[in-house]
């Protein structure tokens, strides 16, 4: 397929072209759609990785540089690659609730910790995008993490998907892994070394983190035999039989890694070594040790919180944690790297389009926290996104980008039209270079998950800067980030930057208060911020009218 061929794919200012009118459910007629002539369409394979730190990625960071990532650093070179895009929520099922469905998501916690009657998977009666591709033609094929409940998988891929409900991978109940590892004459996993974290006595035992695995006899643990390169193996069976059925293919592979509990196999000694030299310890982790823990005056409590949760008062097990996680994305990369290759052998590459990402971001040591959790510091809301499409020419796009993005794109690729609301937009003017970059109204939010702390923030981007808002309902300390920093500190309680916070205030307040569905941030924005909002009369404050 080339340039003029995918370009017509969808054509700006094009004549209208015929197109059927359809339906997710054929008998109900419940979704409907249209799908629209747009010649051949093509295979479209979507990779995501599990909260990946921008220390892996970001340009603005140096640990990348250090980080032996082939694979991933050619898909990149083909691609348009988005330095500043962001999930919706920094937890798995909510931020990826919103990629599927192209909206902004009201689940806002992973089910294993939710109050009784919280919403922790997609409702039956939503709609990914995936269904609209599999219901126009496509072969729909996955392997890999679901997290979002069985029920839209089978809808969207078949009843033989085995999207694990989960947060971690079933790597000790999975039938299918067992099975590959006795076809590999592998036993299963245990650790050799573990990254262990503390209690706040500061010497219980709270939580494995991973680390480096071997075979339950001793024998090390071949790489192959890791869960991503199963996942992988996966993946291209499934290609294979797609391929069989004919038409276009999609095939989504949702990795876990490098989400910890790592697991390092054998064969990465000398990488470890290398990247012992360079890790580090960033400077707000210092700046948690020259405290002693505690709190900080210009943070919500949540951050003391997860200090507490995650109990890295060794420095030794922040060093293992971040050389572990490098470690991780370099175990993904050869695994990717045997995928791609499988697509070349299969005459697919070049033709195809490939969308690199993870659900969301990770935080890697900073502020003497790991993973994620129900705060908005930036490094959680950052996610990598490479697109790489037959005729689009690679380089690099600064302006704001969002996973709702990525549904409204393959949509109008696929040729599908639906009345259903979006709130993310196409990618296909910024990537066949028709629009420029510009700001986006981004809303970031987060709930319940180990702690809770409801939140949401907005985002602000011109050439001449970047910023992150945050309020947060349970702390009357605000947070304002620069976006362009490698270890932000929070900017809003310094008198410098009170226009700044006043400005992004009103952003956010304009935002929250013309959708339906912010009321409750509304509401109770509108009462803590009273003095920086503009003022405006109260037609209905306690809603005696039910909208």
């Amino acid at each position: 397929m080339d340039r003029r061929q995918f370009l017509g794919l969808s054509l700006a200012g094009a004549p209208a072209l015929a197109s059927e009118q359809r339906y997710l459910n054929r008998k109900t007629g419940a979704n409907p759609f249209r799908l629209r002539e747009v010649g051949k369409r093509p295979h479209v394979f979507l990779v995501s990785l599990d909260m990946v730190s921008p220390d892996h990625y970001h340009p603005s960071r140096t640990m990348h540089r250090h980080m032996e990532l082939p694979a991933i650093r050619s898909l990149m070179a083909d691609s348009v690659t988005f330095h500043n895009a962001f999930c919706t929520a920094p937890l798995c099922a909510p931020a990826r609730a919103a990629l599927a469905t192209g909206r902004y998501s009201y689940i806002t916690a992973n089910g294993e910790r939710a109050h009784d009657g919280h919403e922790t998977i997609l409702r039956p009666s939503d709609v990914i995008f995936q269904e609209y591709l599999k219901a126009s033609g496509y072969q729909t094929k996955h392997a890999g993490k679901g997290h979002l409940g069985t029920q839209k998988f089978i809808d969207a891929f078949d009843e033989n998907v085995a999207a694990w409900d989960r947060w971690a991978p079933p790597i000790h109940d999975d039938e299918a892994y067992h099975q590959y590892l006795r076809r590999l004459k592998v036993k299963p996993q245990r650790y050799k070394r573990e990254i262990i974290s503390l209690q706040q006595d500061r010497q219980t035992r709270y939580a494995s983190l991973g680390g480096w695995i071997e075979q339950q006899d001793g024998k090390p643990f071949p790489m192959e035999a890791q869960y991503t390169h199963f996942l992988v193996d996966q993946a291209i069976h499934k290609l294979d039989s797609a391929l069989e059925e004919g038409g276009p293919v999609y095939l989504q592979l949702d990795i876990f890694d490098p989400h910890q509990p790592f697991t390092i196999p054998a064969g990465f000694e000398e990488r470890e070594r290398a990247l012992r030299k360079v890790a580090g310890l960033p400077r707000s982790y210092q700046k948690v040790r020259e405290t002693d823990w505690r709190p900080w005056p210009d943070q919500p409590k949540i951050y003391d919180f997860y200090r507490k949760v995650w109990g890295l008062y060794r420095p030794e097990t922040v060093e293992d944690y971040r050389v572990a996680n490098a470690l991780q994305m370099e175990v993904i990369d050869k695994a990717l790297d045997r995928f791609f290759r499988a697509l070349k052998q299969r005459g697919l590459y070049d033709d195809s389009i490939i969308i690199f990402t993870a659900d969301h971001g990770e935080m890697n040591g900073r502020q003497a926290l790991v993973d994620k959790g129900v705060y908005l510091h930036p490094d959680v809301l950052r996610v990598p996104l490479a697109v790489k499409m037959p005729g689009v020419k690679p380089r690099v796009i600064e302006s704001p980008v969002s996973h709702l993005d990525i549904a409204p794109t393959l949509l109008e690729i696929a040729g599908v039209e639906t009345p259903a609301r979006l709130d993310g937009r196409s990618l296909l003017p910024l990537l066949r270079g028709e629009a420029q970059g510009a700001d986006r109204e981004l809303l970031f939010e987060c709930g319940w998950h180990v702690g809770v702390n409801f939140a949401c923030g907005f985002q602000r981007w011109s050439p001449a800067g970047h910023h992150l808002y945050v309020y947060n309902l349970s702390s009357t300390v605000d947070e304002l980030y620069d976006l362009r920093s490698e270890d932000p500190d929070n900017l809003a309680p310094l008198p410098q930057h009170a226009a700044l916070r006043r400005e992004m205030i009103e952003r956010l307040g304009h935002f929250l208060q013309r959708d339906a569905r912010w009321l409750g941030y509304w509401h109770s924005f509108r009462i803590d911020r009273f003095h920086e909002l503009p003022r405006r009369a109260e037609a209905d404050a306690q809603m005696v009218r039910p909208i």
